[in-house]
């Protein structure tokens, strides 16, 4: 038996991935200990894993609604407040896991102080990678999102000065990149299949594509129509009334059937009397949703996108943040989504995907090779391949 430890952020996008590894390894009679935020606790719980909360601790979840919009666009403050957040965690995590010494730390590769702590006390270590993997030549392939932001990162004077608050501390980083960035000397789990991840070739036998984690529906979605849109821009960056609007005034009264989804920040209610066809929630169950649907108008979040092709659903998409963008530009060099412009609207864009049909079959391409990669097992058997190196 093992005792392993997960640390993550408070996103569904970062947690909902791991959340099937942490089953598998409980049925294999290991014990896990996993480091999160309280929102999470009910998935995490559910999952087998011992449950400690960070909310006490963590700068970020102190930001007030303006400030929390700046992380992930502003890239100075966001690096700040990952470090700030791990600096707070320090004495806390520190202390528990020379008490616990478990023989594998697991964390998603923006939970700093996850990394920062394996590093500290030379506990074994396996990055929990929800995004593409990042190195010289898929940042070449991307031509934009988590590459610029990466190199944004690295080359700001601020962060040498969040460098050695760092090292005052006993962390032995000698840039962010040691904590942030992903190497071939990493063991490493990436949520996506080999097809997907640009220039998987490039990157060392340490890093493990294992395919996306898909849980499975909770409800049903009963389709009324032949074909069923579904829109949603993510439970983070959502406060768009006005692009919700156009979407609802562009697909009034057509043949199609849409289900939109905007989060808690837009009130319902405010949209008044709804057109027939269209309907609009403050959250569904997405992927119950995707089970039905035959184009998604998205955010292109990546754990969203991975739901989607999995489901060979192609995508209309609307990126918002340099990740969600470099996620697009994949989806769209692989021919299964349309890019929304200034001269291509939702309605053009939808109907182009239904009148092409490469894009379908460019989307269930890419499903099939989610659905044969090794997933949460395949997860699961590399943490427990580092465990048992580390002997």
């Amino acid at each position: 038996m093992r005792k392993i430890v997960f640390f993550n952020i408070p996103a569904y996008g970062h947690t909902n991935p791991t959340l099937g590894v942490v089953k598998e390894l409980v049925s294999r009679g290991h014990q896990v200990w996993y480091y999160s935020y309280n929102i999470m606790r009910k998935e995490i719980e559910s999952a087998g894993a011992t449950f400690i909360s960070c909310d006490d601790y963590d700068t970020e979840q102190k930001l007030d609604e303006k400030d929390a919009t700046r992380v992930g666009k502003d890239l100075a403050f966001s690096a700040k407040i990952l470090v700030d957040t791990t600096l707070a965690l320090d004495d806390k995590v520190s202390k528990e896991m020379a008490e616990l010494k478990p023989d594998c730390i697991v964390a998603d590769s923006m939970a700093l102080w996850g990394k920062a702590v394996a590093l500290k006390l030379g506990i074994p270590f396996v990055s929990s990678t929800t995004t593409f993997a990042f190195n010289k030549h898929s940042a070449r392939i991307m031509k934009q999102g988590i590459g610029d932001l990466l190199k944004m990162i690295f080359t700001s004077p601020k962060t040498s000065k969040e460098v050695k608050r760092l090292k005052a501390k006993g962390y032995p980083v000698k840039s962010i990149l040691d904590i942030i960035g992903s190497d071939d000397n990493t063991h490493t789990i990436v949520y996506t299949s080999p097809e997907f991840q640009p220039c998987s070739e490039t990157f060392s036998e340490k890093y493990a594509f294992v395919g996306p984690s898909i849980r499975p529906a909770n409800n049903e979605i009963v389709k009324t129509r032949d074909k069923l849109i579904y829109i949603s821009m993510g439970t983070v960056n959502n406060d768009m009334m006005s692009f919700y609007k156009n979407c609802i005034s562009a697909l009034a009264d057509t043949d199609y059937q849409v289900i939109m989804s905007v989060g808690n920040i837009v009130s319902v209610e405010k949209f008044g009397k709804l057109p027939e066809n269209i309907s609009v929630f403050s959250h569904v169950d997405q992927i119950a949703v995707l089970k039905q649907a035959d184009v998604f108008l998205s955010h292109c979040g990546m754990n969203s996108v991975s739901e989607s092709l999995y489901f060979g659903v192609p995508l209309v998409m609307s990126p918002q943040t340099s990740e969600q963008k470099g996620v697009a530009e994949r989806v769209f060099q692989l021919g299964a989504g349309i890019k929304l412009d200034k001269t291509l609207y939702v309605l053009s864009a939808i109907n182009e995907i239904f009148e092409d049909n490469t894009y379908k079959q460019n989307a269930s391409k890419i499903s099939e090779g989610f659905k044969n990669s090794s997933g949460a097992k395949g997860a699961a058997d590399k943490i427990i391949e580092v465990c048992e190196e580390a002997q």
